[in-house]
């Protein structure tokens, strides 16, 4: 992924950095020329922004006033040329970019042109996504090529310093959004945390093959004895949720499918994480991690590969008979408040707060949920029972 540290090492002529230096990671999609208000309709988050200071539209205060405007609309980086070098850039400008780590570049007036930055800037753009594509179509025929025969093996491997001696793991990295009222802005964060997740994991040490497909992003890696990728992953994603343009909008989970010693067989892998995607929230501590697989099903998995799902199913059925009439009757759902006190560890407070009510409305269905199961939900054997029988059928029934 091209970032503002790859644009530094163009080396243009006249073009410098002068403050920003901690935030030349970050990611840029493409260069916008600031010329017309609002910004927010033309500019896309990523954007690397040139601006003029032509005494005209801009002076240098309408600069200091656009750089944080384009910074809270999420642009990479802010590139600044003054008519004939008449001054130099503002020491409140230098003092803010460096704060909030924002690449501030200056380019003398008979240096680059904006024309050569967009033109370089483009030409390693399109340099990039030519070598992701080729990365994600070794990786596509990889997990769906009808013949993995040893010829291509051998190909992959020495195209991307792969040994299929050691086992490997997929990964499928799904992304949950949250929808806004302006759905272009919606896709424009998304492809942005699209771009951010590549050049982490570009960055990554496992050095993983990575490639997007279908919505979902797809991840091969040498499996370790010390799960040093699948740590990794998990701090990839959590570090890269937790940043303030996409905490709350959007988040990320790894799914991982069966380790694999022979390469043939890691489309199997991919079908088998696949399988798992609409569980994923059924999973235990799915809530708090960052990367599951099938393992954590435990003894649930054979239940569901056996020949008795029927006997399973009519046992969980009859036991949630009670639960299931009276919502159904009354337009409730206290199933969903059930699962959703053992989510939270059995807090009224936290599960209240989960489930967007008062905390009284939430004690009234705990005393309503002992009435209809008759018993006390203290009794945690028979308790356990019933948040079993809740999970079966959630499972079978995604």
């Amino acid at each position: 992924m091209i970032t503002c540290n790859d644009i530094l090492k163009l080396n243009l002529d006249g073009l410098e950095l002068v403050a920003g230096e901690k935030g030349l990671d970050r990611v840029v999609s493409w260069t916008y020329l600031c010329q017309t208000r609002p910004y927010a309709d033309h500019m896309s988050r990523g954007n690397f922004a040139l601006i003029v200071v032509d005494y005209v539209r801009f002076n240098m205060q309408e600069v200091i006033t656009t750089a944080h405007e384009l910074y809270d609309l999420g642009i990479s980086g802010l590139c600044i040329s003054v008519l004939e070098d008449k001054e130099r850039l503002p020491e409140e400008l230098i003092v803010w970019a460096n704060e909030v780590n924002l690449p501030l570049f200056y380019i003398r007036w008979e240096g680059a042109s904006f024309v050569d930055i967009d033109q370089s800037i483009g030409k390693i753009l399109l340099a990039d996504e030519i070598k992701i594509k080729k990365t994600g179509d070794y990786l596509y025929n990889l997990l769906f090529g009808y013949d993995i025969n040893q010829r291509y093996v051998e190909k992959i491997s020495s195209q991307f310093n792969l040994d299929f001696s050691k086992p490997y793991r997929v990964g499928i990295i799904v992304v949950d959004r949250n929808y806004g009222l302006n759905l272009e802005t919606d896709e424009h964060n998304y492809e942005y945390y699209a771009n951010c997740l590549n050049r982490d994991v570009e960055n990554m040490e496992c050095r993983p093959l990575f490639m997007k497909f279908l919505n979902k992003f797809v991840l091969l890696f040498e499996e370790k004895s010390d799960k040093s990728a699948e740590k990794e992953i998990e701090k990839v994603l959590k570090n890269l949720d937790e940043l303030p343009r996409f905490k709350g909008n959007i988040r990320s989970t790894c799914i991982l499918g069966p380790v694999c010693s022979n390469p043939a067989d890691l489309s199997k892998s991919y079908q088998q994480a696949k399988n798992l995607i609409p569980k994923k929230d059924y999973l235990p501590q799915a809530r708090t991690k960052k990367v599951i697989s099938a393992s954590l099903l435990g003894l649930y998995k054979f239940m569901f590969n056996s020949g008795n799902q029927a006997e399973i199913l009519e046992y969980c059925t009859e036991k949630l008979r009670p639960l299931e009439d009276y919502d159904h009757a009354n337009g409730t759902d206290l199933v969903e408040t059930c699962w959703a006190y053992y989510l939270n560890g059995f807090s009224v407070s936290a599960t209240a707060d989960d489930l967007f009510i008062h905390r009284n409305s939430m004690q009234y269905r705990l005393n309503k949920l002992e009435e209809l199961l008759g018993f006390s939900l203290d009794d945690y054997t028979e308790l356990l029972d019933i948040l079993n029988c809740i999970y079966v059928k959630k499972m079978m029934f995604v």
